[in-house]
């Protein structure tokens, strides 16, 4: 490092660095850090051991001091996090600050509670640190997870970059390990210090003072200041632990005015974490990646092994052989330890003490995929990036800082026998015609599932939102609870003290972005809310119903809302519907606005005929239920006059067709006179044929099944067309015919045995079998090789 970072200015630092930052012999040390390192946090302990402090000053949000104690208490497990969350102008914002076992921050919290002295904060809070910028609301992403612990300039500066090629480092956070952790256990800690320090300042030194201001840092240093100065009353010897990107502002003698707006009543909550969160990999931007990796780094530093890394990467090799087996890889000692003499072999290549999380990345490519990287060889490397990434869960000591929506959603669970003790999968069947409290389990779920908590998943049972199953009564689901069930919650109860109430402000809000002409949104999200018994959004959400389809033009939108409509209909008695009579008129007027639309059909996007076919098929089904507002004439003279359009889609024009003979508005035999319109009529009509059968079979397809000499038609279609022609109409033919179950489709066969005068076994054997197939193609392989051979091709 020192030999790289050598400048005029050099020497300046190293002075600065021994008067200003790290004298033992005045009031105030600063240890310059960078979040989540294991290097920082092992020299961290060394210099508490020789300063001894009477107090231990943090950068974090100062309005998180009263859980410090539940942070650092022996029954908290990281990764945990701190959760930050205000509302503004009726927006919801949340932060998180996660800690690790070896974040120096909640290593100084240990430590600071092992020997019986106050740590403390001395950040702003998120919700004032916002507030307080000019461009606050600019900077701000709603339900964004956003760290607390923002590196971006630290690690984006001109200066990181050319030390970065000087060094030949492929990214910065290579260049971290090689120079602070691998290289960093290995010094006094005075000399990593000052590196740490000299670093950050000259990553500093590359911003304007706007670019600082605009960011947030000023305004939090001088925030931080204020507090230290505070400290220095009252303590004698006072260690300040803050990234190293602060540690120069907050010795500058020259002061920053600013001005803080308070947040009133921000929520500030411990949580549990996970080490996916917490990875950089996983788009957390201020943590260094591969976190269970560097976990288990640490504890090898903790344990005093001499070789920490290597230690690592002969663990991580072992689970690496003992995951890609369970993954039916074929894998062998040999190729572990190949792997780990690459690694020191890389090591000493690359002038480090030790090789680390690159050196084992690198060796694993060569020596399981044997350096060819591709779909077929990449396992190996994705097995080991999730087993350096890690799946811990954090726990959090119990503490009275009680968050009103987990208390209910445990009471919710212990009241509907939901078990919570264990975190293994457990099932519940729910009846839900047959109990109510089952029906109420239900709606929990489906409120849970809304808010994205990932306690529970439906197996099966009726699918309301997409009309499938709908005939069965019963719905099974599977649960589990875990601390990442809480960490879910505590993210909603930006939304409400309760999981009725959360889930409503949710729902609210969704409701708000609806557009008003497409009501078959604001139909889905009625059925959602009273799937989720949200009784008083339900009313809100009929209303804006009511008014969509007034103002909706259509007629896929309308469709769509009138099967909603008629799903609540159907199970009125299952949802416990009260304004029946008002659903009921809703539907006429819903199923009018539909049929007047029928007009826009005559262009009709082409991707979605086979849509529009079924909408009108449902059209055609709700009109034969009896109610005369349903079977007036106006459906009937929409498709006569869509099926008078000359330049009508063939597949609409054969639903059109069997809808109206189905009515008895045309002659059966109008189908088949169509048909052979299409059949013997221009090449272009002739390959239309089976768009045509696609849109007669969504509503009649028993025509095939009587009309017999509809099937010779066919049958001289596919012998007059040509080999192309023939390519092109079989994948249409093919999916016509998916409409028809298996027992037609054997009568099909039978009829058209018969017009061969064969057989139905003779007409669906292959007409070559696979292993003549394979020989035609090895023989015509040989001979194109030998044509070769003699330059005849």
């Amino acid at each position: 490092m020192g030999s790289v970072l050598q400048r005029e200015e050099m020497d300046s630092i190293a002075e600065l660095f021994a008067a200003r930052v790290f004298d033992f012999a005045q009031q105030v040390v600063y240890f310059p850090i960078r979040h989540h390192s294991p290097a920082c946090s092992y020299h961290l302990l060394q210099t508490i051991a020789a300063y001894q402090p009477q107090i231990i000053l943090i950068e974090g949000p100062d309005n998180s001091n009263p859980i410090i104690d539940v942070l650092s208490h022996e029954d908290t497990k990281p990764p945990v996090s701190i959760y930050y969350a205000y509302s503004v102008e009726q927006h919801n914002y949340s932060c998180y600050f996660p800690l690790l076992a070896y974040s120096p921050e909640y290593v100084a919290m240990k430590e600071a509670r092992r020997l019986g002295i106050p740590a403390r904060f001395i950040d702003l809070g998120y919700g004032s640190r916002l507030e307080s910028l000019e461009h606050g609301h600019d900077i701000k992403r709603e339900n964004e997870k956003v760290s607390y612990q923002d590196e971006k300039l630290l690690t984006s500066s001109a200066f990181i970059k050319r030390l970065c090629e000087a060094m030949r480092c492929r990214n910065f956070d290579e260049l971290w390990e090689r120079v602070f952790e691998i290289g960093g256990i290995r010094k006094p800690t005075d000399a990593f210090v000052r590196e740490v320090f000299t670093y950050c300042y000259l990553s500093r030194q590359c911003y304007a003072e706007e670019t600082l201001a605009a960011e947030g840092h000023l305004i939090r240093e001088a925030h931080m200041k204020m507090r230290i100065a505070e400290a220095r009353e009252k303590y004698g010897k006072i260690l300040v632990v803050t990234g190293g990107f602060h540690t120069y502002g907050l010795i500058e003698e020259r002061s920053h005015p600013y001005q803080v707006k308070q947040v009133k009543d921000e929520k500030v909550y411990p949580m549990v974490y996970t080490f996916r969160e917490a990875d950089q990999l996983s788009g957390y931007a201020s943590g260094m990646p591969y976190v269970n990796y560097y976990d288990t780094v640490w504890k090898a530093i903790r344990k005093k092994e001499q070789e920490p890394f290597h230690r690592s990467a002969v663990s991580f090799l072992a689970q690496l052989l003992k995951s890609l087996r369970a993954k039916g890889e074929t894998v062998s000692v040999a190729d572990a330890i190949e792997g780990f003499n690459l690694i020191k072999g890389l090591a000493v290549l690359r002038d480090k003490a030790e090789g680390g999380a690159y050196e084992l990345l690198d060796g694993v490519t060569t020596a399981f995929t044997k350096g060819e990287r591709s779909i077929a060889t990449e396992r190996p490397i994705e097995t080991l990036a999730e087993l350096m990434m890690g799946d811990v869960i954090g726990e959090i000591a119990k503490n009275d800082l009680d968050v009103p929506i987990v208390r209910d959603f445990k009471e919710i669970c212990k009241k509907q026998k939901l078990q919570l003790k264990t975190t293994g999968k457990s099932q519940k069947v729910l009846e839900l015609y047959a109990k109510e409290s089952h029906r109420q389990t239900s709606q929990f779920f489906h409120c849970l599932q809304f808010m994205e908590v990932e306690f529970c998943q439906k197996e099966s049972g009726p699918d309301w939102k997409n009309y499938r199953n709908v005939n069965l009564v019963r719905e099974s689901w599977n649960y589990s609870y875990s601390s990442y069930v809480e960490a879910r919650l505590i993210e909603n109860s930006l939304y409400g003290g309760t999981i009725k109430e959360a889930a409503i402000n949710r729902l609210e809000e969704v409701v708000k972005q609806l557009p008003l002409h497409k009501s078959q949104e604001a139909a889905r999200w009625l059925l959602q809310a009273i799937l989720m018994g949200l009784e008083e959004t339900g009313a809100k959400l009929f209303a804006l119903v009511e008014d969509s389809v007034k103002h909706d033009g259509s007629f896929t939108s309308l469709c769509q809302t009138l099967k909603t409509l008629s799903i609540l209909n159907d199970q009125k008695r299952l949802f416990v519907l009260r304004e029946t009579e008002r659903l009921a008129q809703l539907i006429d007027e819903a199923y009018y606005n539909a049929v007047t639309k029928i007009y826009e059909l005559t262009r009709p996007n082409p991707e979605e005929l086979t849509e529009i076919a079924e909408h009108l098929k449902y059209l055609h089904t709700l009109a034969g239920k009896g109610e005369e507002s349903r079977a007036d004439e106006i459906f009937a003279d929409q498709l006569r006059d869509l099926l008078a359009h000359d330049q009508l889609p063939a597949q609409l024009e054969g639903v059109v067709t069997a809808i109206l003979c189905d009515r008895g508005e045309l002659a059966q035999e109008e189908i088949a006179r169509r048909a052979r319109g299409y059949i013997f009529g221009t090449p272009d009509r002739m390959l239309a044929t089976a768009q045509y059968l696609q849109g007669v079979f969504t509503v009649a397809r028993d025509i095939f099944l009587y009309d017999e000499r509809l099937i010779a038609d066919l049958n001289q279609l596919v012998e007059s067309l040509s080999h192309e022609a023939f390519l092109q109409v079989v994948p249409e033919l093919r999916l016509a015919f998916t409409y028809f179950t298996p027992m037609e489709i054997s009568l099909i066969a039978e009829k058209v045995a018969a017009l061969f005068q064969t057989s139905v076994e003779e007409i669906v054997r292959p007409a070559i079998d696979g292993q003549t197939l394979r020989q035609a193609r090895e023989l015509d392989q040989a001979i194109q090789k030998e044509f070769a051979k003699w330059s005849l091709m």
